[in-house]
């Protein structure tokens, strides 16, 4: 590694696409904030290019990485090392790279639940079922944290059927209901807790086509798009008179377990942060 690399580190998150990612705002605040050199940068690999971008990464600076859609189960495989949460999940959203080896983490499931608890803190996990509509490497996260927390029940629903069989079957405890896409409507009125999951409603991609007028008081609503903040699902979601808590809790929490490996400093969640990504 170059001195330059030595002095002026890097760090990033690496996506497909990762043009809307809010983490480099977010990462340049905190470095800022702890007088840390280096920066943080958005990197755009395609997935046949994953392998040989991560693994070249080092040698060119990067102390480590986040890992965004589609590419958190596939950055699993390329460690040497993972995390035994990230092992169970099966999908990694964190690398950092240290004395030549990588080394996975997922501190999705841990963000999640510290941006649920702030957003809505009066939910009980054990007071009814949850709602997760998505299969794919956050909703592996999110799963296994809400079943962690007490969950009795979760109904887990998403486009490709076989995907969330699969997600049930490997990490359910039997305490997972797949049900089919088309019976999403009815599933957001059964859950008292309703997870959005799915890229669906992000800027650039098709919106959530699932019918909400079965949204109701006493629930708590959450979508884990941030870009746009306010999603139609928080929208009627408030509108209903449920609880929305939008994704930008999760994207800052999961964020600092990732900073923290890397410069060995814990930052604060604050409303300064907020302000600094919303921009």
């Amino acid at each position: 590694m170059s001195d330059r690399a030595r002095t002026h580190p890097l760090a990033g998150v690496v996506g497909w696409p990762v043009a809307q990612s809010r983490s480099p705002r977010l990462h340049r605040h905190w470095m800022a904030r702890h007088g840390l050199p280096g920066d943080y940068v958005a990197l755009e690999v395609a997935p046949e290019d994953l392998a040989e971008v991560v693994r070249m990464l080092p040698r060119a600076g990067f102390v480590g990485v986040n890992v965004t859609v589609p590419h958190k189960r596939a950055a699993l495989a390329l460690a040497d090392e993972a995390s035994e949460r990230a092992r169970r999940v099966g999908a990694a959203n964190t690398l950092t790279f240290r004395d030549g080896r990588i080394l996975a983490d997922t501190t999705d499931g841990e963000g999640f639940l510290r941006a649920l608890r702030e957003g809505a803190p009066d939910w009980r996990p054990e007071a009814g079922p949850a709602v997760l509509l998505g299969a794919g490497g956050a909703a592996r996260a999110v799963l296994d944290a809400l079943l962690e927390a007490g969950v009795p029940e979760l109904h887990l629903l998403n486009r490709t059927a076989a995907a969330a069989e699969a997600l049930a079957a490997e990490l359910g405890r039997g305490r997972v209901r797949v049900r089919p896409w088309i019976e999403a409507g009815n599933a957001v009125e059964d859950g008292l807790l309703v997870v959005n999951a799915t890229a669906l409603g992000m800027e650039g991609a098709p919106p959530l086509r699932v019918p909400l007028d079965g949204l109701h008081a006493g629930q708590v609503v959450t979508d884990l798009v941030y870009a746009p903040l306010e999603t139609r699902l928080l929208r009627e979601a408030r509108a209903a008179g449920a609880v929305a808590v939008d994704g930008l809790g999760m994207l800052l929490h999961q964020a600092a377990g990732a900073f923290e490996a890397w410069w060995r400093v814990r930052p604060e969640v604050d409303e300064d942060l907020r302000r600094a990504v919303l921009g």
